[in-house]
């Protein structure tokens, strides 16, 4: 499948996600989409890439997230691909780190 296909297919849970005002119904929602284990598995594979992304080495990557080497070069590989997903997700969660980060230093 493409991933014009794949947007299509998943179309209306992208809308339900981008209208959802809190991490919790966020959350609740995700919950009961997945099972533990699968979001496990997205969560870490997350991991990952931001670990990739700090340049942190495949075999300590391996020891610290017990993800093998090939799911770890599978991620690496998107995380460099056109879409840029990883790239764009770590950038935001950066910037509202910081954002987070300097409206509690500046109270």
């Amino acid at each position: 499948m493409n991933n014009r296909e794949l947007k299509i297919l998943f179309d209306d849970i992208l809308e339900v996600l981008k209208s959802f005002d809190n991490k919790d119904d966020i959350f609740d929602f995700l919950r009961d989409l997945l099972s533990e284990k699968e979001i496990t598995e997205f969560s870490n594979r997350f991991k990952v890439a931001q670990m990739l992304e700090e340049k942190i080495a495949y075999k300590k990557i391996e020891e610290k997230t017990w993800t093998s080497s090939t799911t770890i070069a599978r991620i690496s590989k998107f995380l460099n691909w056109e879409n840029n997903g990883y790239k764009k997700a770590i950038k935001k969660l950066k910037s509202n780190s910081h954002k987070h980060h300097t409206a509690h230093c500046s109270k």
